[in-house]
């Protein structure tokens, strides 16, 4: 969940994709600036920290990189529930791979709604001669399904950078429209409590001052008899 502790923002980033579509990878280009060609294979989920400065904003990413495993798929939620932002991964030269960005496109609608940011990610554009899926198709149905679209190598650490600060602004700019909102609504339910007056009921003070009269001529015709 999205917090920000004094001048500091702190947001949970998950990386989701089928297996082999470099998720890892691209984790340990953009926290250590490093690239192993050997594949590794994820067990569940691991996660690391990255701390950066964005227009003189602080912020604490915690990148959370899943298992790519249709074993391992039952247990995306526990990993991104709460989540601020979705790196969905796909592999250019993969066709299947970015069929099931669809799929978990529409896992974390249903369980996170608008909540979550969402990016979609071609990974491996140094492989571009063996590419199955178009830029321009990627490109459209990030736009449909109101994500940014980028294209990255890990390996040749091109887009890596673009692709996180990318992010990182837009979680910034929907963790602070959503405040302003909030802020906003107290505001405005601050000004619609109404004060609490009590006024008195005019009959009931007719009624009190007849009652009050009629006592004082019984009295008098008391005194008289």
């Amino acid at each position: 969940m999205a917090q920000k502790n004094g001048n500091t923002y702190n947001f949970k980033v998950v990386l989701l994709g089928e297996g082999a579509v470099g998720k890892t990878s691209l984790v340990l280009r953009y926290v250590e600036d490093t690239f192993n060609p050997s594949h590794i294979t994820t067990l569940q989920a691991s996660f690391l920290n990255k701390k950066i400065n964005v227009d003189g904003k602080a912020v604490r990413l915690s990148i959370w990189d899943t298992a790519g495993q249709e074993k391992f798929h039952a247990l995306g939620p526990i990993y991104y529930r709460s989540s601020n932002g979705a790196i969905l991964v796909y592999d250019i030269t993969d066709e299947d791979s970015f069929q099931k960005v669809k799929n978990w496109v529409k896992e974390l609608k249903k369980m996170l709604g608008s909540e979550i940011v969402l990016t979609i990610v071609g990974n491996k554009i140094d492989l571009n001669k063996d590419r199955t899926v178009p830029f321009e198709t990627a490109e459209g149905y990030a736009q449909s399904v109101g994500a940014m679209h980028f294209e990255t190598s890990a390996k040749n650490n091109v887009g890596v950078e673009d692709l996180f600060l990318g992010l990182t602004n837009m979680m910034i700019e929907a963790y602070d429209a959503k405040r302003n909102q909030e802020n906003a609504l107290n505001r405005s339910n601050s000004f619609r409590r109404p004060n609490t007056i009590i006024v008195a009921d005019e009959e009931d003070e007719h009624d009190g001052d007849a009652s009050n009269q009629q006592r004082s001529l019984s009295a008098r015709c008391c005194g008289n008899g």
